[in-house]
């Protein structure tokens, strides 16, 4: 196995085809394409699987690629590392939030002290959160609850009580609490497998020996709250994340003792990535400190 071999295959991987590879790497495609077969004749192994129009990664060559993203991303520390303009931060911060409301003025702050990283901020739930940390396609992440295991560094934010909402006419107007028992004869509005939220509602269904069945299982917040608004059923999201709106009602539980801890994460093994450093140091720092 030779590094031009694992370069090779790392930027096909990452860019999705031989000939964008050659591009990125300034060398030819036919160049590209043997460094590849190569290594997949060397070790026996099938790493891509190959049509006319594209290649995708087999579960061998989505492994490789994953400790391949690891391996060159060392290699870009060392040179930092090494480099004379240690002082300089720049690259890519990429931040998966269930709720990004908790780092929205951090992330302007950071904005300001370090104009040159692009910063790219998208939405998920705490398993794929998670998951995209573990395969290196996201440097930040803000989850629903501190994870399992130790290879997260984790910062809390804050913790708030789950609670439920409904639509304006959906209860009488004298509504404004429920007991947990009364969700199983209400149409619910579930988020999807994954998310933080509905575990812990099944689970403490599951701790009274009730059944909570989903009427209806919407992919995100959104599109949980647009339902709810359209008088589907009951939602839930914890206190912090409720926004006011003039179509929705927010309902206490009254007797459950649940509540969500915000958690920013990253992966311990990379505490001294340069954007990941600045970036916790930012939310760590009072809003005073960063004013020039």
């Amino acid at each position: 196995m030779r590094y031009s071999q694992l370069r090779a295959f790392h930027h096909v991987a990452r860019l999705g085809g031989f000939s964008r590879a050659a591009e990125a790497l300034l060398i030819t495609q036919p160049a590209i394409s043997e460094q590849v077969r190569k290594l997949e004749t060397d070790h026996d192994v099938l790493l891509f699987h190959r049509d006319r129009r594209k290649v995708r990664l087999t579960r061998a060559g989505e492994e490789l690629f994953r400790m391949t993203k690891q391996f060159f991303e060392t290699e870009h520390q060392i040179g930092e590392y090494l480099s004379e303009s240690r002082a300089a931060i720049e690259g890519e911060l990429r931040i998966i939030a269930d709720a990004a409301h908790h780092i929205t003025d951090a992330l302007s702050r950071f904005r300001k002290r370090y104009p040159a990283v692009r910063v790219t901020l998208s939405a998920g739930n705490t398993e794929d959160i998670l998951a995209a940390l573990r395969s290196y396609d996201a440097e930040i992440g803000v989850v629903g609850s501190p994870p399992q295991g130790s290879d997260m560094d984790t910062l809390d934010l804050s913790t708030t009580d789950i609670v439920a909402f409904c639509a304006r006419d959906f209860l009488p107007d004298s509504t404004t609490t429920l007991r947990f028992d009364a969700l199983r004869e209400l149409p619910l509005i579930f988020r999807e497998q994954g998310s933080k939220t509905r575990a812990k509602l099944v689970d403490e269904a599951t701790r009274r020996k009730l059944r909570l069945t989903p009427a209806i299982t919407a992919e995100g917040r959104e599109a949980v709250r647009e339902l709810v608004a359209s008088g589907a059923g009951i939602g839930f999201v914890s206190n912090a994340e409720y926004r006011p709106d003039d179509r929705l009602r927010l309902l206490r539980l009254t007797d459950a003792d649940l509540t969500m801890t915000e958690v920013m994460v990253h992966l311990t093994q990379r505490r001294d990535v340069k954007v990941i450093r600045a970036f916790m140091e930012i939310m760590r720092s009072a809003p005073e400190a960063d004013t020039p």
